[in-house]
């Protein structure tokens, strides 16, 4: 027992009304429980973080030591966000919180020689393990022609998250895939091991077993650790199921935030299982729920939770909310994929360009990547700035992962897949064949490709002229590591200038490689500011790792104003204004893949539900009757999903025509019609952001109607406010704009026809 409550100072006290006040009963019932197990069932936007923290602050102000608390989530942006928020509650406490991976990579450089590593080890990012399991596939002579090299990872990755060793690793009889993973495994991993490396997965496998495995070093950190919060509890997978039970076994302490409702990572391991049995894994656990929602509108929540409760496998709770009732869910019919990119962006455009909104309110959400493809086009014509939400997307850039690699190696020499990406990088006349020939050295003698290099003179098959770049490279690599222990900056600069990286890219006659050296000036900059947050102190190794763990959103820019563009699995945790969820078809949501599993098609309709709580104040679903998707068209058929929402409540628009074909040219035979010649304008546009004082329309909107067509008493159809009829005419040619008066809610609104989607209903006669 560490605190208690009859000792507690006026001061403490006055602290503790701080941290309760603004807290409804529920959330005071989950941060006031500090002895014994407790479950919290949190809805969305039910205040969960600011639950976890205010929970970590009052456990502080009763005299727990942060020492012995440990608070562990999913991202980096759950986890700053909690950082940010319990120094502002209880400043200068030094209470470790972050992410799974985090916490195992940080356990694993002390207690690495468990598990047969260095404490300098190298976490390979997907990329890299893909590398290191293609070699391994080479290296062992396996035939995987008839499956990828990603099915045979998602494989491998599934038997680490069930905690299965290669040794432990048993195939389905009869299984193709089966039988490639029994056989390339173990071979994977005795890769991994003599580079001294391991992959995401590793990083929970090995400190799971290590608590298992070791009663001595459980007991340790369980009495370390011994208040254990864990956020997000629906995601756990097998690896993080143990290491929380196992960190709890003394100190049964775990407390555990989540929702089975939002639980969408199946896919990667997560086992819904372990938030709807945490009840009788602790049976004497209190259980507080969490239902009242402060993000968005009754008439978002009521389809969200008209929704959901088709799903068998969920805990009950009923979400509610004091905010005003809101806009109608609107649910939008669009005639082909075109017209429902279109609409949308011509929707945004309207509302920015009227003052209402502004660019970052709004977020367009897709089940999967080639989705934004037809949405990213739209926002083009319009010259409307976007960002796409890919964390990894930087540190996937070839130059970053060049000089990257080259840090890897310097950190770590027993790095190969770093070695190998590398060591013809700038071009040192060291083809193919040669390092063929060093990995079958290093092969026969179990060396690594560095200490192979270093035994140049003995592989008699080699060419004097590959020897000699050989041992050229060992020595600037030599150099590179001495200064391995200078602040992060300096050695970063080492590595552009002794391996001739910077002034290769700066004489470059390609134009791309200027671009690549202003990436490479960022990753500096990076550095700049690691070396400034840890005094110079932080180290090459932890600079590596956290690199190396970049999450989906880590790079999305709140505060800029631009459209945000993402998967709906990279949406969970944010919230946004207005939310378009686009493409709710069979196939594509629910994916394909769901169609005869019952649970996957559970997973998908929480995916969707995910979604729909991401809309504080306006939402809206769509799908289209004819879509072009991986390059052919074909016929859409609208989402299941869609038959179990409210529609009585909803808004509910048809479009009937399309607006694919132009017919503007004799109204506007004296404009230029602007278009795209190349990919690569196509790509300068989607980088540059534009600011709205400088908007042009680039072309006009594709529509079948010709100008003459609005004129004053034509009623018109838009496919976000329904009916309405044109009462004024304004400008001319390209600048021709009309006001139309709705008949749903009477309002005025003014759309330049070039941008509208509008639909002209019945004449004026």
């Amino acid at each position: 027992m560490f605190y208690n409550h009859s000792m507690s100072s006026p001061a403490h006290s006055s602290e503790e009304s701080d941290i309760l006040q603004p807290l409804t009963p529920s959330q005071r019932e989950a941060v006031k429980h500090i002895e014994g197990s407790l479950l919290i069932l949190a809805g969305p936007g039910s205040g969960k973080t600011r639950v976890i923290t205010h929970r970590i602050a009052y456990m502080l102000n009763q005299g727990v030591s942060a020492h012995h608390i440990l608070a562990l989530t999913f991202t980096n942006k759950a986890a700053d966000e909690m950082k940010l928020r319990l120094e502002r509650l209880a400043p200068r406490q030094s209470v470790w919180v972050g992410t799974f991976h985090r916490f195992c990579a940080k356990l694993l450089r002390q207690h690495a020689d468990l598990v047969g590593l260095q404490e300098n080890y190298t976490i390979y990012d997907s990329q890299d393990s893909r590398r290191a399991l293609k070699q391994s596939l080479d290296d062992a002579n396996i035939d995987f022609t008839h499956t990828s090299i990603d099915s045979i990872a998602s494989a491998i990755s599934w038997a680490k998250n069930e905690l299965m060793t290669p040794d432990e690793y048993r195939p389905r009889p009869g299984s193709v895939m089966g039988g490639i993973v029994d056989r390339v495994y173990p071979e994977y991993q005795r890769h991994l091991q003599r580079s001294n490396a391991v992959d995401f997965d590793d990083l929970l496998l090995y400190v799971a077993v290590m608590l298992k495995e070791n009663d001595e070093l459980r007991r340790i950190l369980d009495e370390r650790y011994q208040y254990v919060m864990v956020d997000e509890y629906q995601d756990t997978n097998a690896a993080q199921y143990t290491i929380a039970r196992v960190l709890s076994h003394d100190n049964p302490n775990l407390a555990v935030a989540g929702d089975p409702d939002q639980s969408i990572y199946g896919w990667r391991g997560a086992n819904l299982n372990n938030i709807l049995d945490f009840e009788h894994d602790f049976p004497k656990v209190q259980v507080v729920r969490l239902e009242q929602n402060y993000r968005s509108t009754p008439n978002i929540l009521r389809v969200a939770d008209h929704l959901i409760a088709y799903n068998v496998k969920r805990k009950e709770k009923s979400l509610f909310t004091d905010r005003p009732e809101g806009e109608p869910v609107k649910l939008v019919a669009y005639p082909t994929s075109k017209d429902e990119a279109d609409g949308i962006v011509a929707y945004i455009a309207e509302q920015v360009e009227s003052g209402r909104r502004n660019l970052r309110d709004f977020a367009i959400f897709y089940r999967i990547n080639a989705l934004s493809r037809a949405v990213e086009a739209a926002l083009r014509v319009f010259n409307i700035p976007y960002q796409i939400v890919k964390g990894l997307e930087f540190y996937q850039r070839k130059e970053i992962k060049d000089i990257l690699a080259y840090l890897h190696l310097v950190n770590n020499p027993a790095c190969d897949v770093a070695l190998r990406r590398i060591i013809n990088t700038p071009p040192r006349k060291i083809g193919k064949k040669t390092i063929e020939r060093l990995n079958d050295h290093a092969l026969r003698y179990g060396l690594t490709l560095l200490d192979a290099a270093r035994e140049v003179d003995l592989i008699e098959a080699m060419s004097k002229p590959a020897k000699s770049a050989l041992k050229k490279f060992v020595e600037i690599y030599d150099e590179l590591r001495e200064s391995a222990i200078a602040p992060l900056a300096d050695v970063m600069r080492d590595v552009l200038d002794k391996t001739g990286y910077h002034n290769w890219l700066m004489y470059s006659d390609a134009p791309e490689d200027q671009d690549r050296l202003a990436n490479i000036e960022e990753l500096l900059t990076g550095a700049e500011e690691f070396d400034e947050q840890y005094n110079g102190d932080g180290g090459l190794e932890e600079f590596l790792e956290q690199t190396s763990l970049v999450s989906d959103t880590d790079d999305w820019e709140a505060d800029t104003d631009r459209v945000t563009l993402m998967t709906l699995h990279a949406a969970k945790g944010l919230e946004f204004p207005v939310v378009f969820i686009m493409a709710v078809e069979q196939g594509l949501l629910p994916h394909e893949r769901s169609s005869e599993d019952a649970e996957q098609e559970e997973e998908e309709r929480r995916l969707l539900f995910v979604g729909i709580t991401r809309a504080e104040e306006e939402l809206q679903l769509s799908y289209s009757r004819y879509r072009t998707f991986r390059g052919r068209r074909r016929d859409a058929i609208p989402s299941p999903f869609l038959m179990e929402l409210p529609r009585e409540q909803m808004h509910i628009v048809e479009c009937e025509r399309s607006f694919e074909d132009n017919a503007w040219d004799d109204d506007w035979s004296d404009e230029p019609d602007v278009k795209f010649s190349s990919d690569e304008q196509i790509e300068q546009v989607e980088l540059t952001t534009v600011p709205f004082d400088d908007w042009e329309v680039d072309q006009p909107f594709q529509q079948r109607f010709p100008a003459h067509v609005f004129r004053c008493g034509v009623s018109v159809e838009h496919p976000v406010y329904g009916g309405g009829s044109i009462i004024e005419l304004r400008g001319s040619a390209r600048n021709r704009s009309v006001v139309v008066r709705f008949f749903n809610d009477g309002i005025e609104r003014t759309f330049r026809l070039s941008h509208a989607p509008l639909i002209p209903i019945a004449s004026a006669e």
